[in-house]
């Protein structure tokens, strides 16, 4: 069996739970604060932020998929996690914790 390269894991996880975490701070912050009381610059900052970190993200599954040797399912259901409330922890615990 042919051994695989598990260092980008870490990094993966950090990554994951990073994105994670600024897409709810989106959500359940900036969104209330720019639409129920008209301050959109928390959004502004935010949403930034979130966009490089889902871009960080989606390169790193990538990777991390062509590395650790993913099926295209597993690759895909990473890379859906991303657009999904709560999916990037859930990628986490029930794909890339597998590897550490």
């Amino acid at each position: 069996m042919e051994q695989v390269d598990t260092s980008i894991v870490k990094p993966l996880r950090i990554v994951a739970w990073a994105e994670g975490i600024s897409f709810l701070l989106i959500l359940f912050v900036s969104m209330p604060l720019k639409y129920i009381w008209e301050k959109p610059e928390l959004n502004q900052f935010t949403g930034y932020i979130h966009g490089v970190l889902f871009i960080v993200y989606v390169i790193v599954v990538w990777l991390a998929g062509d590395r650790l040797a993913w099926k295209g399912k597993t690759k895909a259901l990473a890379l859906a996690a991303s657009i999904i409330p709560f999916g990037t922890f859930w990628a986490d615990h029930s794909i890339f914790n597998k590897y550490k």
